[in-house]
């Protein structure tokens, strides 16, 4: 039986090996590291003929008779699917990496915006009141919420109300630390007042659904939701202090 072309089988290994690494690593891994590894596994391959094999032999005559016409029958036949399949391979692979949609890429955005003015260092007027009267305001708070945004922030207020899913991006969750708990009250009575749209421009992009509660609600109603939303997570409103 005649020994197989070295060259060939050199071939035939890196193929393997890369085989192996494109599909059967698991987690699969970045085309930059496949790159990186089949680039050291070739020059490995050029070393390993270099040691022990004459390359003009090896590699350089068999390159040159198989595209230069110098082979026949089945080697005919596979020079021609190379020479028709290379172009069509470069083509294909443009015409993909060209051809699909791209997103632009996105601004940075603030995602605590300063409120304006007319907000800025407001304080909850009913948090000034006796123990008993503070109770009936948080009570009057929960009943606003549970008629308005619990659809929405849901009975927990973790942000997982029956419509949650639709929206993206999704609605607070206020038991998360990394929200009312670094906030003053000003910046939610602001928010719950404007809604969405009275985001600044440096919040932008920002799909936020949420309404313009000032259209709907009174200013002392406001004020108790947010009275509401801290005493029922159990955080205190970030104060200057």
């Amino acid at each position: 039986m005649k020994a197989l072309h070295p060259g060939l089988k050199v071939l035939l290994i890196l193929c393997g090996f890369y085989l192996c690494i494109r599909y059967l690593v698991s987690p699969p891994l970045p085309s930059s590291m496949i790159f990186m590894y089949m680039s050291l596994a070739g020059v490995g391959a050029v070393v390993y003929l270099a040691l022990f094999y004459d390359l003009q032999q090896t590699i350089v005559q068999p390159l040159f008779a198989f595209f230069g016409g110098g082979v026949s029958g089945g080697w005919r036949l596979l020079r021609m699917i190379v020479w028709v399949g290379l172009p069509a391979g470069f083509w294909g692979y443009a015409y993909q990496a060209l051809g699909t949609p791209t997103d632009p890429p996105l601004g940075q955005r603030v995602i605590h915006p300063a409120p304006p003015g007319e907000f800025a260092g407001l304080s909850n007027p009913f948090r000034k009141e006796e123990r008993e009267e503070m109770h009936e305001h948080i009570e009057e708070g929960k009943q606003i919420y549970y008629r308005n945004c619990v659809f929405c922030h849901g009975d927990h207020l973790d942000g997982k109300g029956i419509f949650y899913t639709g929206y993206n991006p999704q609605p607070a969750n206020f038991q998360d630390p990394g929200t009312i708990a670094m906030l003053q009250e000003s910046f939610l009575f602001w928010r719950v007042s404007t809604g969405g749209i009275g985001l600044p421009k440096e919040s932008t992009p920002w799909d936020s659904a949420m309404p313009r509660w000032e259209t709907m609600l009174s200013e002392a109603e406001r004020w108790k939701v947010v009275l509401f939303l801290y005493d029922h997570t159990g955080y205190a409103p970030r104060t200057w202090e």
